[in-house]
């Protein structure tokens, strides 16, 4: 008796026997979530860039104790070429004047009053806001309304940039499910047959991103979530929805044409599929949720997302799914608008056949071919994504890059150090503590400056400034610099670099200061810090994120398939064409290849990517191995199962893959940078997985390995016998 066989006589799972509360608990679900996932959007803010560090007390202090404003908004304003000084001026202080009535700005610094805001054809203003409970979004509206009719005028900055993310992620969702689901549709209709059985799938995708999001939309009430959610979740959810549908439908036919019940059918498809969405599903929920050791907002967004948006598009592939086929019956064959061809299998077995009769050779070649994507991965730089995700469309991009191009390229950065001293700073030995700190800053290598009271009034002995701050005189003189510098037992001293903030050296810098043991309590922050805090952050956690991933990865496969010698393979050939993946990546982006800006990768790329597809691409290894175990296990025939295994899942396999290339890699059309980024990773990485890996690695080793494939310690079936 085949395995399959021993579903027939016994009651239809519990699932099949409840299909009418199954189905109205998913409608309550889908209307109830739906309510709430239509305010996601207006919850999200910001890039995710964020952990808790030395960079975020200092940040707190500095706006909270020296008067740094919360948010800033600069705003840009641009010379007609025929247009007078005067009349530009007047532009000038007519725009600032407007929004200096609205009452919201702290402070405005000026063009006209800070010449160093100025040159001939282009100046810019910045508008500075205290206040943490303002409420941006309707400010930058404000602002964009006085602006509306003026020439030459424009808006950035960190809040116009995050907001226009935000409506720039949402416009791309869009336009990625416009390019994307009619393609899935097309290939759902090649593999299904029907319209019926190819829109169930989108069905179940559709119910699973609704309720994903509804569940976000409750957890970001109490946590920060980041706007790139928007596009990364959809992208994997609905990816996975499908992907588990396909499987399910599938095997669902191919058990019905032979002969059984349809409550027979779907009990056996339940057990059968089910045993691989959920092995499968395990394995992107861990790598996943092994991005939660990595303390960065972004990180823990996606990772809580995903790890949502999986557990709903399995429980949705287990459940909706089966009581949907039960309600249809035989319906799900109606509207045949594409015939199947029946000579398939005969193909893809034809071809494992070719594959396995030359293993020696399709190895090798497989294996040059992945090594050659490899080779630009040493070249690979990686950044933090600003402005520079934006499309070159949004006018927030453009006005940023000509603020940067024009005023601030000779500016590289500024670490701000903190200083806490019990009994103060302006007594005598304060003042010695201050200047020896001074000095300390300044003989680092790429430091310019330290600004302090000495460097402010000249003076360079601390005595001498100690006498001046005695006298009324000069020490009322010397208040606005005191007042700027100095707040109660704090000091802030400012630290000018000649290199950028995202630079190797600069990092260095502020990571060697911060692990010195001073005499006095100091903290770093400033935009080096705060690379220097993300990146070590990442550096630290990857080597426990990858022996999570694939020390898990190596359990679960070998639990599902009884063997050792399978998981260790699985393991080995991902990570190849991973790194494969990445090499490819650096080709087209920061090679600005096939028409692409060129640019450096998003620092959350290639762990992002890694984690992601080495589980989705276990889904493939999950689905293919357990066919081609299901046939060892009746015939004990290494070739033969391996065979068969291929030619009964190819062709299921490669709709699938084909369909988490399209849907992920519709994102290529999208503007943010990042997503595009890990979109197109994820598109190119399936594809090698499913054609070099899955079609002429995976049988090759097979081949090769022969039954040592199933080599499993302590277990009666290392007796097997060789094919």
């Amino acid at each position: 008796m085949k395995k399959g066989a021993v579903f027939v006589n016994k009651q239809p799972s519990i699932i099949v026997r409840s299909w009418r509360l199954i189905l109205v608990f998913w409608l309550m679900a889908a209307v109830i979530f739906g309510f709430f996932a239509s305010k996601l959007p207006s919850k999200l803010e910001g890039d995710g860039f964020r952990t808790d560090g030395d960079y975020e007390v200092v940040q707190r202090e500095l706006h909270d104790t020296f008067n740094f404003p919360e948010n800033t908004l600069l705003v840009l304003f641009e010379k007609a070429e025929n247009e007078s000084s005067e009349s530009y001026q007047n532009q000038i202080l007519s725009v600032l004047s407007d929004i200096e009535a609205t009452g919201d700005p702290s402070a405005i610094d000026s063009p006209l009053e800070n010449k160093e805001f100025m040159k001939e054809h282009v100046a810019y203003a910045a508008i500075h806001y205290d206040d943490e409970s303002l409420e941006m979004d309707p400010v930058i509206d404000e602002v964009q309304l006085i602006i509306k009719d003026e020439e030459g005028v424009s808006i950035t900055g960190g809040p116009v940039i995050s907001k226009d993310i935000n409506k720039a992620s949402q416009d791309d969702l869009k336009r990625a499910e416009l390019i994307g689901l009619p393609v899935a549709l097309v290939v759902l209709l090649l593999a299904l047959g029907t319209v019926v059985s190819s829109i169930l799938p989108l069905i179940v995708g559709g119910v699973t991103i609704v309720i994903g999001f509804g569940i976000l939309s409750l957890i970001a009430d109490s946590v920060d979530l980041a706007i790139f959610i928007l596009n990364i979740i959809p992208m994997l959810g609905l990816a996975l929805s499908i992907d588990f549908s396909l499987l399910f439908i599938n095997r669902y036919k191919e058990e019905r044409s032979n002969g059984k019940t349809i409550d027979d059918a779907l009990t056996v498809t339940i057990a059968k599929a089910g045993h691989s969405i959920l092995f499968s599903a395990l394995c992107v929920f861990i790598g996943l949720g092994s991005v939660l050791l990595i303390d960065i907002d972004i990180f823990k967004n996606i990772a809580i997302g995903g790890m949502t948006v999986i557990a709903i598009a399995v429980i949705s592939s287990m459940t909706l799914l089966p009581a949907l086929l039960k309600v249809l019956g035989d319906r799900v064959y109606k509207w045949k608008i594409i015939r199947i061809n029946t000579d398939a299998s005969n193909r893809w077995r034809t071809f494992a056949g070719f594959v396995m009769k030359r293993p020696v050779f399709i190895a090798i070649a497989a294996l040059a071919l992945l090594g050659a994507g490899i080779i630009p991965v040493k070249n690979m730089n990686l950044a933090i994504p600003e402005a520079g995700a934006l499309p070159t469309s949004f006018e927030s991009r453009t006005a940023y890059d000509t603020i940067e191009e024009e005023f601030r390229q000779d500016v590289a950065s500024t670490i701000y150090a903190i200083a806490e001293r019990d009994g103060g700073w302006l007594n005598e030995k304060g003042l010695q503590e201050m200047k020896q700190l001074q000095r300390d800053f300044e003989k680092e290598h790429h430091v310019t400056g330290a600004e302090t009271l000495f460097s402010v009034s000249g003076v360079d002995d601390p005595s001498q400034l100690a006498a001046m701050l005695e006298h009324s005189q000069t020490a009322v003189q010397l208040q606005p610099a005191i007042d700027e510098f100095i707040k109660g037992n704090q000091l802030l001293i400012p630290v000018s670099l000649d290199v950028k903030a995202a630079s190797d050296a600069a990092q260095t810098i502020v990571r060697d200061w911060s692990s010195v043991d001073w005499d006095i309590d100091v903290l770093f922050g400033g935009h080096p810090k705060f690379n220097q805090e993300l990146y070590d952050e990442i550096y630290n956690k990857v080597i426990p994120v990858l022996a999570v991933i694939l020390i898990s990865t190596f359990f679960i496969l070998m639990a599902a398939f009884r063997s050792v010698i399978i998981p260790l393979k699985a393991i080995l050939m991902n990570v190849i064409s991973l790194a494969s993946t990445f090499g490819i990546l650096v080709w087209l982006f920061q090679g600005g290849h096939l028409g692409l800006e060129p640019m450096d990768i998003s620092l959350i790329m290639p762990v992002l990517v890694f984690t992601l597809v080495f589980g989705l691409s276990m889904d493939y290894e999950v689905f293919l191995i357990s066919r081609i175990r299901e046939f060892y296990l009746e015939t004990r025939d290494n070739n033969y199962s391996t065979v068969e295994g291929l030619a009964s899942t190819s062709k299921i396999i490669t709709s699938a893959a084909l369909i988490m290339i399209v849907i992920t890699g519709a994102f290529a059309f999208t503007g943010v940078a990042p997503v595009k980024q890990i979109g197109i990773g994820i598109a190119i990485a399936i594809a090698i997985d499913a054609t070099i890996v899955r079609l002429l690695l995976v049988p090759s080793l097979m081949k090769l390995l022969g039954a040592a494939n199933w080599w499993m310690p302590f277990s009666h079936r290392n007796k097997n016998s060789p094919s």
